[in-house]
């Protein structure tokens, strides 16, 4: 359980590593260098340094997962709670999980096993789920993983439906979250989470609208547990998208939409709603960087390296698919602090 007047020195740590971040100016050198080496000459003199030279110029994303998982590493060992930590990997378990099962699928259809999508940033080791899978003996996985995988294959085999698995494990994800809740106590962790349900919520209600779904189709797709009334958000539906933020006004997602118009395809439109839920997210933890002792503190740094690294990414890919700069300047999450 995370005590708050344990944190004061957490917090002096945190804000001493501060530094290492990538200030606007430099992201905008990045934005303005001229292809993928010259991005890569200018982070070659930042923290992502020493992951880079590691690495072939090809390979930068494995080079800034392992940068993420340093930092993920480096906090966790001088936090008393690991949990708040470890909350934010569960999200890469739960992908992990998605590819080992899909993979399954896909190998008893004479498909290829794409271990390649693993991630080690999870909090449980890649090599322990692969072997779990593969051996078909999952009673040494935490997290109740072992019994949430078998459901998933049980699913698809009623079903055929690999949205089924999706959604089976997309649940699973959130109700961890709750039981992380549970026991560190936290209020902002709690309100965290709620949040993360309703942004999830609108994320999918914009993509069944965009498919063409009628309201009577969507409650299945909605997660319990937010803030938002599930049965207010489904009378979105019947709204334009423009009309979103007048309807959500009263909400902390009041300008989710703003920035989205009606006449714009979901490939337009999907990368600006989650660039505004990051942001939303990264004010969300912002603000408790003026409580010098709360816990929220170590969420909200690690928050800002994932933004950071998430920056970072898109610039180099962009420079090697030669992306318009202004599209992509558009696309950039604020950054920490």
């Amino acid at each position: 359980m995370a005590v708050q007047g344990a944190y004061g020195y957490v917090v002096a740590r945190l804000r001493a590593m501060e530094h290492r971040f990538l200030d606007a100016s430099f992201i905008n050198k990045l934005v303005e260098s001229d292809d993928v080496q010259s991005s890569l000459k200018l982070l070659g003199d930042t923290i992502y340094g020493q992951f880079l030279s590691s690495q072939r110029s090809d390979r930068f994303d494995e080079a800034l997962e392992s940068a993420l998982l340093d930092s993920y590493l480096e906090v966790r060992g001088f936090v008393p709670d690991v949990a708040l930590v470890d909350v934010n990997r569960l999200y890469y378990d739960i992908h992990n999980v998605k590819v080992v099962v899909k993979s399954a699928i896909l190998s008893k259809r004479g498909g290829k096993k794409r271990w390649d999508l693993m991630t080690s940033l999870g909090s449980v080791p890649v090599d322990d789920l692969l072997e779990a899978v593969e051996s078909d003996d999952y009673r040494m996985l935490p997290l109740g993983l072992g019994e949430v995988i078998q459901g998933c294959f049980a699913v698809f085999e009623q079903t055929g439906d690999p949205m089924d698995v999706e959604s089976l494990l997309d649940r699973y994800y959130f109700q961890i979250l709750e039981e992380v809740v549970k026991e560190t106590s936290l209020a902002g962790l709690s309100d965290w989470v709620k949040e993360k349900v309703d942004g999830e919520n609108l994320r999918t209600l914009f993509r069944l609208k965009r498919m063409g779904f009628d309201s009577q189709m969507v409650l299945p797709f909605l997660y319990p547990g937010g803030k938002l009334d599930r049965s207010d958000l489904i009378s979105l539906l019947s709204e334009p998208v423009s009309a979103w933020s007048r309807v959500l006004y009263c909400t902390s997602f009041s300008q989710l939409f703003s920035a989205i118009g009606d006449q714009m395809s979901l490939e337009e439109a999907m990368p600006l709603l989650e660039k505004a839920l990051d942001d939303h997210f990264s004010a969300y933890w912002n603000r408790y960087r003026y409580v010098i002792d709360a816990p929220e503190n170590v969420l909200a740094f690690l928050w800002g390296k994932e933004m950071e690294v998430k920056n970072v990414r898109m610039i180099l890919v962009s420079k090697a698919t030669n992306y318009d700069k202004e599209r992509v300047r558009r696309l950039l999450r604020h950054g920490y602090p």
